[in-house]
């Protein structure tokens, strides 16, 4: 899956990243919905593992904020994120995303360029309203963030934006909130700068998608605060 984390370059997995990857993409398909509580004994049985290297994955998702641990009770997913989790996550995000896309756009390969465009041609084939195209959007829109955090040669923000990531994709599962046909005209602003090794239009990009994205956020939040 396009979510599982970029850092894993073995080619036969661990149990313990078995059970990671398992748990993410139910985590991210919503198969686990938001404070849906997770039986680590039925992990292991559909896993065909024992519980050790499931409660080592769910140690790790829990560092990341994806789990939460109940005395007594287990491990339940995450519950949906609160309207001040949504700003705060983008106030991170416009800390740390501009500046990787600056140091991306300086160090842009032949390679990386080839990747950013067939990210691009993924983005513009989204057909509005086609329920599939959400998921293949989310993808795509991972990988080009995805590619920026690690083109910027800093390992931390590489996995910081990996984590907000995932976060995002599940906000975004639960309300389509992609937008497709606007956000790609911003990523496309993106991968023009990034594509130019232009420094400063790829952070003013950035920096503008972010702006937009966590408006669209906000408007699906708002439209569904309870009314007083």
């Amino acid at each position: 899956m396009a979510t599982s984390r970029a850092s894993r370059s073995a080619p036969v997995p661990t149990m313990v990243e078995r059970a990671y990857d398992h748990l993410l993409d139910m985590l991210m398909s919503l198969k686990i919905a938001p404070g849906e509580r997770i039986a680590i004994d039925t992990v292991a049985r559909q896993l065909g593992i024992s519980q050790t290297p499931v409660r080592e994955a769910m140690s790790q998702l829990e560092a990341e904020k994806l789990v939460y641990k109940m005395p007594n009770v287990g491990y339940r997913a995450s519950p949906q994120m609160t309207r001040e989790e949504v700003r705060d996550l983008y106030t991170l995000r416009q800390l740390i995303e501009p500046y990787a896309a600056a140091r991306a756009a300086e160090a842009m390969t032949d390679g990386a360029i080839a990747a950013l465009r067939a990210i691009d041609h993924e983005m513009s084939s989204v057909v509005e309203g086609d329920t599939r195209a959400y998921s293949r959007f989310a993808e795509a829109d991972a990988a080009l963030h995805r590619l920026i955090a690690t083109g910027s040669g800093n390992r931390l923000i590489a996995e910081t934006v990996e984590r907000l990531h995932a976060h995002l994709h599940i906000f975004r599962a639960l309300y389509a909130t992609n937008a497709p046909h606007a956000a790609a005209r911003e990523h496309r602003a993106i991968i023009d700068a990034l594509v130019a090794h232009d420094a400063g239009a790829a952070e003013r990009a950035v920096r503008h998608h972010l702006e937009c994205s966590q408006q669209r956020m906000d408007d699906v939040l708002a439209e569904r605060a309870p009314s007083t």
